[in-house]
């Protein structure tokens, strides 16, 4: 048991490592293989994330940088979790994860 514990934690490590995001590992793990977090990627825009994802269930301006925030809510076995993605001022994607997107703006005005 304590071996698969340390194997396990070690593999969330590793990916919390690689994340170019501030995102919980679990929840990566956990929704994986939704279209949205499988397939959107900085770059698209946001017919491509329609297509992928579907209607979010709501969007907004975003106020520190031009663009918009479209929120999500992802569903597993009964569980739900928020998701945003994040559209620049030309429309593209360039940022995603596991919060809403009034939760990535108060990120983004404490960082600056």
């Amino acid at each position: 048991m304590y071996k698969q514990t340390l194997a396990t934690l070690s593999v969330l490590a590793v990916l919390a490592g690689c994340s170019t995001t501030h995102q919980n590992p679990v929840d990566f793990v956990t929704y994986r293989d939704q279209p949205l977090v499988k397939q959107v990627a900085k770059g698209m825009n946001e017919q491509d994330v329609l297509t992928a994802g579907g209607e979010p269930s709501s969007r907004q301006h975003r106020k520190v940088h031009p663009g918009s925030c479209n929120n999500y809510v992802l569903n597993h076995e009964g569980s739900q979790q928020s998701y945003y993605v994040s559209f620049d001022g030309n429309g593209k994607v360039d940022d995603s994860g596991f919060m809403t997107c009034d939760q990535h703006e108060a990120n983004d005005r404490s960082s600056m």
